[in-house]
């Protein structure tokens, strides 16, 4: 296992001049020995660039890439001792499940008796066991993801494993459960484990730190319970939630903040000019007519999703969205319903960049 340390950017243009001509914008970061990270963001936002540059795939266009202090930058993913697992099954179909367990050992000449013992353990985690003398090429698309999951657990020296949105051919009940496993093959062996992903509920159920990514950006690292609570950025209040964080455009006047034609006191100091108010569904709270802090709003639409109601209002051109209980009264579509906007979890921002 190793600690990465990136200090890096990457474009595939030959000569780029302006942001948008990088996959990944400079950027320092380092990943502990050990640790569960996920690198989350959409389509096209570097995350898979990065884990690329992190397993030796792909060399960097600028910067350099550390393992334990030592400069691994156009080292191959072998010299790294890497191992990565992709979003499609690499497995070898003529092969049994064990064989295919066994490769990455054999390969390493490790005794027969070892390799017998690591493959035990790492199919008796994935639960395929009983599974073991089968050959490959007659299992399903989800036993065959399990295969290359192993496949890049089983070596006990790898520096770190490196997981490229490894779930998405897998039933999504099947899902949850190679997840909760995941979380367990980590804390018994301790590996260190990079996961790429999209679904913020993957990242968020898998990682102990996530790695928010946008437009070749790293906007925010942190645990799931800081990116929900405390958005260090505008996108991570809107990527991560659902639904996202709620914006109203504001300015701050002297002791107060002007929204959407309404004066609202505020208890801090904020910088004055064109700001962003932000609060969760979960945060936004009915309050009494005229409450202060809160903003009447009309009622657009109400949801009950079973555990919860969505209440969906708008005031002016803003709509807002407030995660309510199953057993509160909530007015009808079309009238008026005032919802308090300011509270302890009460965020704003500036460029899109929260305030301290």
């Amino acid at each position: 296992m190793a600690r990465i340390e990136l200090d890096l950017a990457h474009s595939y243009q030959p000569h780029p001049r302006q942001d948008s001509d990088y996959a990944l914008l400079p950027l320092k970061m380092a990943f502990d020995d050990g640790g569960a990270y996920a690198l989350l963001g959409p389509s096209g936002c570097g995350k898979s660039t990065m884990l690329n540059i992190m397993s030796g795939l792909l060399v960097p266009s600028q910067g350099r890439v550390l393992f334990d202090g030592r400069d691994v930058t156009r080292a191959s993913p072998q010299q790294r001792n890497i191992a990565q697992v992709f979003q499609f099954p690499v497995i070898y179909d003529t092969m049994t499940v064990a064989e295919n367990l066994a490769f990455p050992l054999k390969n390493r000449k490790l005794p027969e008796e070892r390799i017998r013992q690591r493959v035990g353990r790492i199919a008796e985690m994935l639960e395929m066991s009983g599974q073991l003398n089968q050959r490959a090429a007659g299992l399903s698309a989800d036993a065959k993801q399990k295969i290359s999951l192993g496949r890049g657990l089983v070596r006990e020296d790898v520096a770190a494993v490196l997981f490229d949105e490894p779930l998405t051919v897998i039933d999504p009940h099947l899902k949850w459960q190679l997840r909760r496993k995941l979380k367990q093959i980590h804390r018994e062996l301790k590996l260190t484990l990079i996961y790429v992903t999209h679904d913020q509920v993957e990242a968020l159920t898998f990682a102990e730190q996530v790695v928010v990514m946008t437009r070749g950006r790293a906007v925010q690292v942190g645990t799931p319970g800081a990116l929900f609570e405390r958005p260090q950025h505008a996108f991570v209040g809107h990527f991560i939630g659902s639904p996202g964080m709620n914006f109203l455009p504001c300015e701050a006047r002297g002791g107060q903040v002007a929204v959407a034609g309404h004066a609202l006191p505020v208890q801090r100091s904020l910088p004055g000019g064109a700001l962003q108010l932000g609060v969760r569904p979960e945060y936004l709270a009915l309050a009494a007519a005229g409450q202060s802090g809160a903003l009447p709003c009309t009622v657009a639409r109400v949801q009950d999703v079973g555990t919860y109601q969505m209440l969906t209002a708008g005031i002016g051109a803003q709509t807002l969205k407030a995660r309510c209980t199953s057993a509160q009264q909530l007015p009808a579509v079309g009238e008026t319903v005032w919802l308090q906007v300011l509270g302890e979890h009460t965020c704003f921002y500036q460029n899109e960049e929260l305030l301290g």
